[in-house]
């Protein structure tokens, strides 16, 4: 199973052509899973210049929600696993996603080469 970090996950949905082949034959496989971390992350962005979504809410509903992609909820594993990270990567949203992908066994789907130093296996190219 591949765990998608947000960018991924809203690049498959809105911009594909962002995404190598491998990450665009990987989600059309149907192997994945999107965290509430994520929606989380876009909620708290909306309204900044940087912000992925616009409308994370009705985005969330649309493409995650109604079309039953599985979604990964927080668990108190999960905060385990996040209390043991080094600090090599200061993003809250992200450090969780790696903290889900290591206690799940899940792959994770992302650009950002630092994941790898958590010992979590990165797909990207």
């Amino acid at each position: 199973m591949y765990l998608l970090d947000t960018h991924t996950l809203v690049w498959g949905i809105t911009a594909p052509e962002h995404l190598p082949q491998r990450v665009r034959d990987i989600l059309s496989a149907g192997e994945v899973i999107a965290s509430v971390v994520s929606y989380w992350e876009l909620m708290l962005k909306k309204g900044r210049p940087t912000a992925l979504v616009l409308d994370p809410k009705d985005w969330w509903t649309r493409y995650i929600m109604r079309t039953a992609v599985e979604v990964l909820p927080v668990r108190a594993t999960h905060v385990g696993h996040l209390d043991a990270l080094a600090e090599w990567h200061r993003d809250p949203f992200d450090r969780m996603l790696i903290a889900q992908a290591l206690a799940e066994g899940h792959s994770l789907v992302s650009r950002d080469g630092v994941f790898a130093q958590y010992g979590v296996k990165v797909v990207w190219a």
